[in-house]
């Protein structure tokens, strides 16, 4: 893969060059300036900068573009989008209107409902606590929740942490999502699956799950003593500055700066209401947030912020679990794709663009809830990450991420 990289921490240098150039004269009783570079390297930094505000020009002109040519397709009605390299927040900006029927734009403070990407919030969350030692992957689900019970009593035992986590524990598609939606509580949906007869052996088969998933949060909560939400909180979105995230209906119907649903009909976009749903399973797609919280937090997954958790402790989320083969997947059909697995709620791609390039991975996951519509990707070795947030159920969330990904890469490695 062609890699490409950005000055990260030019501000920095920005400052250390006005600071260097302003203090060149002193007042009356001045004393000697020791210049921290010469005059070459002083130069060398200004230019850096502007280079650096230049190639970030030309990438938000590339995206108004891009999604401008949507909107007047009738594509999408607003989209939040981020795009982080290194520590440098490189884009976080909004697209089209929050409402098609009013005239607010979407700006990078616009809240979304993030559907399934909160699943990565989730597993992050359960990595966090592992690092601590107040759980393990190998933990039983039994021994926080006695009353589940899936298959029979061999069958129940044998299913861990890790096995709903990751989409494995044998149960079929879907089970209770319709529960969920009705708006049962974890702790009552975690008694009904001795209803639903195992498809598979625990760890065997990958079967996508939101009930399944969600009693992740019902272990976390056993095992601290504290709801999911507050556990983010105080975890993640705190310590990262994510002011804009919220968890509950409640507070998004509060929020005055929110892009409403859509529903795509033949004469146009039509408004939805806002729904009370999933926020009873946080784990799977309670999470409200914007745009710049995406970027805040796609930095700390790229390991930017140490301080909030050790590297090696998140990495163990994007391990490959089991291997994903259907091949009906629409980013399967990326350009390069090679294979996906699914880790603990993320997808783990690996990609090749030619036979001469290396091979590079993503790890990705999309997310629908209320007709939103999301998509994340994050590519370690190239310390990108990119997010885009619809408020309408289009079909450009099918290649978003690889359209947006030739757009940075054709921005910045024309610079090399």
């Amino acid at each position: 893969m062609r890699r490409f990289k950005i000055l990260s921490g030019i501000s920095v240098l920005v400052l250390t060059y006005i600071l260097a150039t302003a203090s060149s004269f002193t007042e009356a009783k001045s004393e000697v300036v020791v210049h921290t570079g010469s005059p070459e390297e002083i130069l060398a930094e200004k230019k850096k900068a502007e280079i650096y505000k230049k190639r970030q020009q030309e990438l938000r002109d590339a995206l108004r573009a891009y999604f401008n040519k949507a909107i007047q397709a009738g594509d999408i009605v607003g989209a939040g989008v981020s795009i982080v390299q290194g520590d440098s927040i490189l884009i976080s900006d909004g697209f089209g209107k929050r409402n098609v029927n009013a005239k607010a734009k979407v700006d990078g403070e616009t809240v979304f409902r993030l559907g399934s990407l909160s699943k990565g919030f989730a597993s992050v969350l359960a990595a966090d606590l592992k690092a601590e030692g107040k759980i393990s992957w190998n933990d039983k689900i039994t021994d926080y929740i006695p009353e589940f019970q899936f298959g029979d009593r061999a069958n129940t035992d044998k299913i861990k942490l890790a096995h709903i986590l990751s989409h494995t524990s044998g149960t079929p598609y879907h089970s209770f999502t319709n529960l969920v939606e009705a708006g049962l509580s974890m702790e009552a949906i975690a008694t009904r699956f001795d209803e639903v007869k195992p498809i598979s052996k625990p760890g065997h088969q990958y079967s996508y799950q939101n009930a399944m998933f969600s009693l992740s949060q019902e272990v976390m909560r056993k095992a601290t003593g504290k709801d999911t939400k507050t556990l983010l909180q105080d975890r993640f979105f705190r310590p990262l500055g994510m002011s804009t995230v919220s968890m509950s209906h409640k507070d998004l119907t509060e929020t005055e700066n929110v892009a409403i649903p859509h529903s795509k009909r033949r004469s146009g976009w039509r408004t939805l209401p806002l729904r009370d749903r999933y926020y009873n399973a946080v784990a799977a797609g309670g999470i409200n947030a914007s745009s710049l919280d995406m970027a805040k937090w796609m930095r700390f997954l790229l390991g930017h912020n140490p301080e909030v958790m050790k590297e090696e402790a998140l990495q163990e989320v994007f391990n490959p679990f089991i291997a994903v083969n259907n091949h009906r997947k629409y980013y399967q059909r990326w350009p390069g794709h090679l294979q996906s697995s699914y880790g603990y709620g993320w997808r783990i791609h690996q990609f090749q663009e030619t036979e001469a390039s290396e091979e590079y991975t993503i790890w990705h996951h999309g997310g629908s809830v209320n007709n939103y519509r999301n998509e994340i990707a994050v590519y370690p070795e190239s310390d990108l990450g990119i997010c885009v947030l619809l408020n309408g159920n289009s079909k450009i969330a099918r290649t978003v991420i690889p359209d947006l990904h030739e757009i940075v890469k054709k921005t910045y490695n024309q610079y090399r």
